[in-house]
């Protein structure tokens, strides 16, 4: 009987491990957000909430822009003046900071997370 209770033992093992595995990657492909949200200003004066957005991609805001950004998540934002995330005249804005564009400058078209 000790070696059927030792095989079973190891069996379990076995199993537990596997079943912990998958687990874990399952849960590694889970969308991850940056916790806490992005607050942006139109040139309008509207001021819109973006909660919790994903740390992975492009990120546009109004299509008119942003004339204003306040970073209150939990990790650093890149913004650009573009729609697509792209070129020159970005901003780096740290957590729970803000940013105003400056009268003469365009406004911030879209952000990506820092991770």
């Amino acid at each position: 009987m000790p070696v059927i209770d030792h095989r079973r033992r190891r069996l379990g093992i076995a199993a537990g491990t596997a079943l912990l595995a998958l687990t874990v990657a399952g849960c590694s492909g889970l969308g991850r957000t940056a916790v806490g949200p992005v607050v942006y200003t139109t040139e309008r004066d509207a001021v819109i909430m973006v909660n919790s957005p994903s740390v992975k991609g492009c990120h546009r805001l109004a299509p008119a822009g942003a004339k204003e950004v306040t970073n209150e998540t939990l990790i650093d934002i890149i913004l650009y003046r573009t729609r697509n995330c792209t070129g020159p005249g970005t901003t780096y804005l740290a957590t729970t900071l803000s940013d105003v564009t400056a009268p003469s400058a365009l406004p911030w078209r879209s952000f990506t997370t820092v991770h």
